[in-house]
């Protein structure tokens, strides 16, 4: 694996995390923009109703919001220029079932044309790899995997 594969990884973890921020934010101003636009109707209560509507909406959106700027905060503490000895958080794993970069949970990513899955290090599979080094096995889902590289 070439070095400069863990820094494109990481990149693409913080693009990943981006997107989810952007439509967060832009979720909660169409929420309060919804909200905002409900005018008020002989009928009170389908007015309230839409406005709470809204308001729920733009809440859960928060929620989300919240949450990808703490995977952000949490991704910026690993350093993608380290390297690894053992399976942790910012090691780039390569095992006999897949490559892993232990980061946040970002699903498959194709850097440099391979493919790569970014996973929590709370992930089942990180945490059954978590400690080992290169040529140690582990047993995940009933199948050994035999760790080949970290970097």
């Amino acid at each position: 694996m070439a070095a400069s594969v863990k820094p494109a990884l990481h990149a693409a973890c913080l693009a990943y995390l981006q997107q989810r921020i952007d439509a967060a934010q832009s979720a909660m101003l169409a929420a309060q923009e919804s909200a905002n636009s409900e005018t008020k109707s002989s009928a009170g209560d389908k007015y309230e109703t839409g406005r709470a509507m809204a308001h729920e909406e733009r809440n859960r959106n928060a929620v989300q919001l919240r949450e990808a700027l703490n995977l952000k905060a949490e991704l910026e503490r690993i350093n993608p220029e380290a390297a690894c000895d053992t399976v942790r958080p910012g090691a780039l794993v390569t095992t006999s079932m897949g490559r892993f970069y232990l980061s946040i949970s970002a699903g498959k990513l194709i850097v440099q044309g391979v493919d790569y899955f970014a996973v929590s290090p709370a992930a089942p599979v990180a945490a059954v790899l978590s400690g080992k080094r290169v040529g140690e096995e582990a047993v995940f889902n009933g199948k050994k995997v035999q760790i080949e590289d970290i970097l």
